[in-house]
């Protein structure tokens, strides 16, 4: 079969996954591809854009509950390994989508993409029938307001990545809400670039909760430093800049862009190439927003004064 490109966009719940779904068709369909959104989440029964193909054909986590009796978490991983079981099922169905860039709309179920090992299978099923994916990664950019949880994604972000096992792209969301949740530590490109984190270890010592558990935290931050494979693509779906810089992200870890689908320039191609990024403006536009954000709040607390 001819090569098909996509992306599988995972993350915990809550991360925004549908919605960056959504916006990302969108989008790429201006650029003018064929654009098919696979649903792969058999909770997800109100899709807010057309769907090309939906797991709920072939099974749904209210029936799987209410026929075996099994809560939200088991009945979810049932359904993982019984899509797994059928993958004659879902290969017959994507024969019909090829010629589209495929999104796949995934659960947000944290174990499936640490450690179990259905959705895993179907990653490398995919793989076989010479699908070129990537592995959108989707987290919650609030978590950066927090020292102690920005350990623990960063965590999780390289436990995925190793398991998972297919060309990663880190993303943290909701990057317009940021604001609303506190003061960040440190500039953003601390957080998307995850640099010497031994400061963001002091910073929690001053917290009297986190102060007994220095001694862990410096070894958490050891193995992610050893590792040295977690960073971050900042994303505002409202934001044509920052859609293209994911997208951009993304075409470079499934070989997109080395493709001849598209027109690109010279610069894109060589940003490809080599892995750099000649426009400088993806991470510096963001934390300039946020910074003019934080500015524009501290003027109102003033005047209200």
């Amino acid at each position: 079969s001819p090569l098909a490109f996509g992306q599988v966009v995972i993350g915990p719940p809550g991360s925004g996954k549908t919605t960056y779904c959504q916006a990302m068709r969108e989008f790429l369909g201006r650029l003018g591809r064929s654009v098919a959104v696979v649903n792969l989440d058999p909770a997800n029964e109100a899709l807010p854009w057309p769907c090309a193909l939906d797991i709920g054909e072939l099974v749904t986590l209210p029936d799987v509950m209410g026929s075996l009796g099994l809560g939200p978490n088991g009945g979810l991983l049932y359904c993982m390994e019984y899509l797994a079981a059928n993958g004659d099922w879902l290969q017959q169905r994507l024969q019909g989508l090829r010629g589209h860039y495929l999104l796949f709309d995934c659960p947000g179920q944290v174990e499936l993409y640490t450690h179990h090992e259905a959705l895993k299978k179907i990653f490398a099923q995919l793989a076989k029938w010479n699908f070129r994916l990537a592995a959108v990664h989707l987290v919650d950019s609030h978590y950066c307001t927090d020292p102690g949880k920005f350990i623990s994604v960063l965590c999780t972000s390289l436990s995925t990545m190793l398991h998972v096992e297919l060309p990663h792209v880190n993303v943290l969301s909701k990057m317009d809400l940021i604001e609303q949740y506190g003061k960040l530590a440190f500039n953003l490109d601390y957080y998307t670039e995850v640099l010497d984190l031994s400061y963001l270890v002091d910073h929690l010592a001053s917290d009297p909760f986190f102060r007994n558990f220095r001694r862990l935290n410096e070894k958490l931050v050891e193995v992610i430093e050893d590792y040295s494979l977690v960073s971050f693509v900042p994303l505002n779906v409202q934001d044509k800049q920052s859609m293209r810089q994911v997208m951009q992200a993304v075409d470079k870890a499934n070989g997109y862009s080395f493709g001849d689908r598209e027109h690109r320039s010279l610069e894109a191609l060589m940003s490809a190439a080599v892995g750099a990024d000649f426009h400088f403006s993806s991470t510096l536009a963001m934390q300039e927003k946020y910074v003019q954000s934080q500015d524009k709040a501290v003027e109102e607390e003033v005047m209200d004064l």
